[in-house]
């Protein structure tokens, strides 16, 4: 395993399925997974009940009887990840920080980037951001003028880059007489 693993590899937190109020925690760690339960109930037989816990190490939980109650409660994708993560299967590029993930995209061709935004919500927020669209518009132009950056902030990089340059000239110029007549109506 990789040693830059942070020690908490995945947690998710929730409640059971209905008409359970119990809460339950699955955390995987580097070494083990640890599947916690609260019994929540007005019932005063329950009131004492102490919280379980169970401590696994990865290939015991693998075999283990917990996987249809965490399916129950978590869902199957959940317990696919976690099942992922047991047998060592590392998504390394959700583990990457947001910036670092915005300049290996920059470098993605326009098709790549729709794509790779329809994988996550995560990568969908990062295709879509100003931050990335930036960058893209600065690899492609040989300068950028306060007047691209001024429109650019009003109308968003991503737009910007889809706009044709005669589209591009004419908010130019409109956006000068727009300031232009603020400044008359001022004085």
């Amino acid at each position: 395993m990789a040693s830059w693993l942070p020690e908490t590899l995945f947690e998710i937190v929730g409640q059971g399925p209905a008409p359970s109020k119990d809460y339950y925690q699955l955390l995987v760690t580097r070494s083990q997974v640890i599947f916690r339960w609260w019994k929540i109930s007005l019932r005063s037989e329950y009131r004492s009940a102490k919280p379980g816990e169970a401590k696994d190490t990865h290939e015991e939980f693998l075999e283990n009887s917990h996987l249809v109650q965490i399916a129950l409660i978590f869902g199957a994708r959940v317990l696919d990840y976690v099942f992922n993560l047991c047998e060592g299967k590392f998504d390394f590029l959700e583990r990457l920080s947001d910036n670092l993930l915005l300049s290996i995209i920059s470098y993605l061709d326009l098709e790549d980037i729709a794509r790779l935004s329809q994988t996550s919500r995560r990568f969908a927020k990062l295709c879509m951001s100003d931050e990335l669209w930036e960058k893209i518009v600065h690899s492609c132009c040989d300068t950028i003028t306060p007047d691209i950056r001024a429109l650019a902030k009003d109308m968003g990089w991503r737009q910007m880059f889809f706009t044709n340059k005669l589209q591009l000239q004419r908010q130019i110029r409109k956006r000068k007489q727009k300031q232009g007549s603020h400044r008359t109506s001022h004085l």
